[in-house]
């Protein structure tokens, strides 16, 4: 494993950009890349010193991987990583039998990436910021944020060091701690899921093979100490899982770490070689009471925290960026009026909140890990921007506010018409004016008609016709994408 790190800007004072984007994660990063690839001066900003060292969030939703896709990451993800493997469970030291943990999902046309992908955090970072840099954006490390301030213009940051940043917008990917959050005044509300702490732990261990996710369950069935080893794909570490009873603390140094593996486990203490990094927490909900104030967003875990048993924080965060990465660079950049971006908490703040009742379901044992969880059917019906013309639908049929499905026509997939920051008009087995439209006969869940795509992927517009098209491009300060 290797750390990053990026330029330091001690003391720096009054430096200017579009976006300042509070916190160097997952859901910083991918904004980060979003904005850089739309043209937008963007300045993601790191208290720490180098990027998050650990596993943490090691899963990757097939939606993301569409995301990722767009973004230009595919192969980079897909070369990093590998699939879950089986779990096996053991009880008293004898291994009582396998299962998967995700139900499968069948491959189709229009879903290329049908299963999740494990990723550990640290190298799903590590990608997200060579890719940053790669489009010329860049990350301060080591800047601290303190507070700020806004007026009608921008948003003024002020920095421990001493620094300031002004912009015209920021937006808070700090984490579930957001100092950003705290300094707005806006206020999260969540549960605590369980009393019992847990510790979560990358290690390196010999003893027990890598084909499975060793979960180690409790001696007595309604007591709290399990113990899960999970191999990371694509590197030679294992990551540890383990809760505790209620008020115990858990020892996060490597004879602790030991300790509790052999305990737990056929293995000893010695056959864990090293502990490269661990952290200890309590799973718990929260989701903020509005994702705006004023020029300020929130977005990731600074918006929203999940158990981490879903497997949905870290792809429910990256698509916030996602969301709002398109908005700002319309905004910023094309001309499309300022009340686009109030469209950003009207689709992500629902989107969060049934994220999250199905992280705690999953959590509790009530719902599985099934097409659900992949993100694939997540949709904006109700969003200002979805606007569908067409009336007597049949219930199955593609609509505005849908997720817009892959497919290949003539040798082409259409996500990769869809690649890129532009808008994608697509005329089904009809005429259009546009001569930017690209059109294909019906195929698969895209019948006869009208399609306009988001740059997220998303149909905004749909109709028999054009009529209304023009005003609707309008409105969102859209670019279409040339003729294919």
């Amino acid at each position: 494993m290797t750390s990053a790190t990026g330029t330091t800007e001690p003391g720096a004072t009054d430096a200017t950009t579009d976006v300042l984007v509070v916190g160097a994660g997952p859901t910083g990063l991918a904004l980060g890349v979003d904005l850089a690839r739309r043209g937008v001066d963007a300045l993601v900003v790191e208290r720490a010193e180098a990027l998050f060292p650990g596993s943490r969030g090691k899963g990757v939703q097939p939606r993301t991987m569409e995301v990722f896709d767009d973004l230009g990451m595919a192969d980079a993800f897909t070369a990093a990583g590998g699939r879950y493997p089986l779990v096996m469970l053991w009880r008293d030291g004898q291994r009582l039998g396998e299962h998967q943990m995700f139900e499968p999902v069948e491959p189709s046309e229009d879903a290329p990436y049908n299963r999740p992908w494990m990723v550990p955090q640290w190298r799903t970072q590590e990608i997200l910021h060579a890719r940053l840099r790669e489009l010329g954006g860049r990350v301060a490390f080591g800047r601290e944020f303190t507070g700020l301030t806004q007026d009608a213009d921008g948003v003024t940051a002020r920095f421990a060091d001493g620094g300031t940043v002004r912009a015209r917008y920021a937006v808070a990917a700090d984490g579930g701690r957001s100092a950003v959050r705290r300094a707005l005044g806006i206020g999260m509300t969540g549960e605590q899921l369980d009393p019992y702490p847990s510790m979560v732990a990358d290690v390196r261990l010999t003893g027990i093979d890598r084909d499975h996710w060793h979960i180690f369950q409790a001696a007595a069935e309604d007591a709290p100490e399990m113990l899960a080893l999970c191999p990371l794909a694509g590197t030679e570490d294992f990551q540890v899982m383990a809760r505790f009873a209620e008020g115990v603390t858990p020892d996060l140094s490597l004879e602790g770490v030991r300790k509790v593996v052999a305990a737990r486990t056929p293995l000893a203490p010695e056959d864990v070689t090293a502990l490269l990094w661990a952290s200890s927490f309590r799973p718990r909900t929260g989701l903020a009471e509005r994702f705006r104030e004023g020029r300020v967003f929130l977005a990731g875990d600074a918006a929203h925290v999940h158990s981490p048993a879903g497997g949905q924080g870290l792809n429910t965060s990256v698509q916030d960026a996602y969301n709002l990465g398109w908005k700002l660079g319309a905004v910023l950049r094309l001309g499309a009026p300022e009340s686009l971006l109030d469209t950003y908490e009207e689709e992500r703040l629902p989107t969060a909140a049934g994220m999250l009742g199905l992280s705690t379901r999953v959590h509790r044992g009530e719902a599985g890990r099934g097409r659900d969880t992949t993100q694939l059917d997540l949709s904006y019906p109700e969003s200002s921007l979805s606007v569908e013309t067409r009336g007597d639908l049949p219930e199955d049929a593609l609509r505005a506010g849908d997720r817009a499905p892959d497919a290949r026509v003539d040798g082409v997939r259409l996500f990769d018409v869809f690649r890129g920051p532009h808008w994608t008009l697509l005329a089904v087995g009809r005429p259009a004016e546009a001569p930017e439209a690209v059109r294909i006969p019906p195929r698969g869940a895209y019948a006869p008609g009208l399609y306009l795509v988001r740059p997220d992927g998303y149909v905004g517009w749909a109709g028999t016709d054009e009529t209304g098209l023009a005003r609707y491009l309008s409105a969102v300060g859209a670019s279409l994408g040339p003729a294919r």
